[in-house]
């Protein structure tokens, strides 16, 4: 077994800081000397569990829901509670969650301000209709639409993502008169009918029909053919159009990180570049912001705004409202009114209690400046990455921004072997060690790290130590 090295240190800042760490305390290490990492304290205990055990619940899952629903782990966790960046199991036992419900949970498990809202716009009125009129409804959509650039001020309420990039496709073939959409290989934008077309991974493709979308060549620094050169990249977009359609599309669609692809940047310069040969040819574009978006990156509050562009329609969901399920579309009045040439409606797009929950999660962002902690301590957390990936030859890669971080796992760093199986192992024995995280890419071998944005420093140590001493091991 590999010596473990702990985290301590007075070094400087960043990358070489960690490596002279973890070089310094290498030989001040005895041979058989192996740090064993602790979680955090955190004051606080949860109520005692009473409900079924995990046994239980497993034997009736398989027993009454889909046999398409999967978990992770050999033996999968009994998840009960929930506070802040912290779940606890059956037993009471706490984890650290760097996954926070696939991008979803921002504000921290059970946060007592969004939980208020939720309780008390439970106990005063659960749902009506958006018939009537309701002051929840449009005092979240004012207040979303301040945060949105531009004459992007114009809000339809969905229940999901999936839901949002359903419609934001929609009105792009309703205002451009075209049919073509334009996706990129490796995105995932849902499992609806056009959502899986625009999805371009064959693990999330069901073989029925799916037309007028386009895949182009994934601007992928890492994997992909032109590296880091995203206007190489953008020339990918131009052909399509020419080749593969009339001249003119309804779209394009794109996420500013790729989430479930692995957690894959776009190259620099791409988006400024594919967005102009979009508008060339008359169609609108479209960010998929359900992952990337409500401060996660850090340096922003939406992906698309470190990429130097504007586009026509905005989507969203998960970290709009901590875990309620809730989706929205933001797009411009001219483009909004295409939905008046017949009836668009949806049933609990816009209920009050989701709305009431959105409202308060946009608060809690701005009042405990989770935006600058996601970038504070995702950037401290990806230095540590970047020095744990000099030493552990099975780490590819490491990118991504704020607190919406990949770790990507090869068995040959030169041909890039997807570390497949070896992923599982390390997943498995993190859990066992008290941290949560998520996986993802094509391949299923890229770490997913997308915690609740008040992760601290000490839990990102926490995080990192346990996956050293996991791949140690």
């Amino acid at each position: 077994m590999q010596r473990f090295a702990t985290r301590r240190g007075i070094c400087g800042t960043g990358v070489q800081r960690w490596r002279r760490c973890l070089s310094q305390l290498a030989q001040n290490t005895e041979e058989n000397e192996v740090y064993v990492p602790k979680i955090p304290s955190f004051d606080y205990s949860p109520p005692a569990y009473k409900g079924p055990t995990a046994e239980e619940i497993l034997r009736k899952r398989k027993e009454f829901l889909s046999p398409s629903m999967f978990t992770f782990y050999k033996k999968p966790l009994n998840v009960v509670h929930g506070k802040m960046q912290y779940l606890f199991d059956e037993n009471g036992r706490r984890y650290l969650d760097a996954f926070g419900g696939i991008a979803t949970v921002c504000c921290g498990h059970c946060h007592p301000d969004v939980v208020k809202a939720i309780v008390d716009q439970t106990n005063q009125l659960q749902h009506s209709t958006i018939l009537y009129l309701h002051h929840a409804i449009t005092d979240f959509a004012d207040a979303l639409a301040s945060k949105l650039p531009g004459d992007l001020k114009v809000v339809f309420f969905t229940n999901s993502g999936t839901e949002a990039n359903e419609l934001a496709m929609m009105m792009a073939r309703l205002y451009t008169g075209c049919h073509d959409i334009i996706s990129l290989r490796n995105a995932y934008h849902g499992n609806a009918a056009g959502t899986m077309g625009a999805t371009a991974q064959s693990n999330w493709k069901f073989n029925v029909v799916q037309s007028g979308v386009h895949h182009a060549v994934n601007p992928d620094p890492y994997r992909g053919i032109f590296g880091s050169d995203g206007e190489q990249y953008a020339k990918d977009i131009e052909d399509l159009i020419q080749f593969g359609t009339s001249g003119h599309v309804a779209g394009f669609i794109s996420e500013a990180i790729q989430g479930v692809g692995g957690i894959v940047e776009l190259a620099p310069g791409y988006l400024p570049a594919a967005y102009s040969s979009v508008k060339k040819a008359g169609g609108l574009c479209i960010s998929d912001e359900v992952q990337a978006g409500f401060g996660r990156t850090g340096s922003h509050f939406w992906g698309f705004e470190s990429h130097g562009v504007v586009p026509d329609i905005v989507t969203m969901a998960k970290g709009i409202g901590n875990g309620i399920p809730l989706g929205a579309v933001v797009t411009t009045p001219k483009i909004a009114e295409v939905l008046t040439r017949r009836s668009y409606f949806n049933t609990f797009g816009g209920n009050p209690v989701c709305t009431a929950a959105g409202l308060a999660v946009l608060k809690v962002i701005e009042r405990e400046k989770l935006q600058e902690n996601a970038h504070v301590v995702g950037s401290y957390l990806k230095d540590r990455l970047c020095a744990l990936k000099d030493k552990h030859e099975i780490i590819g890669d490491v990118r991504g921004s704020g607190m919406m971080l990949g770790v990507e796992l090869v068995t040959d760093r030169h041909l890039k072997t997807p570390a497949k199986t070896e992923i599982l192992h390390v997943m498995d024995q993190m859990k066992d060690m008290g941290v949560l995280i998520g996986k993802g890419g094509f391949f299923g071998n890229v770490f997913r790290i997308t915690p609740p944005l008040c992760f601290t420093k000490d839990d990102a140590d926490f995080l990192v130590d346990v996956m050293d001493y996991s791949m140690s091991k």
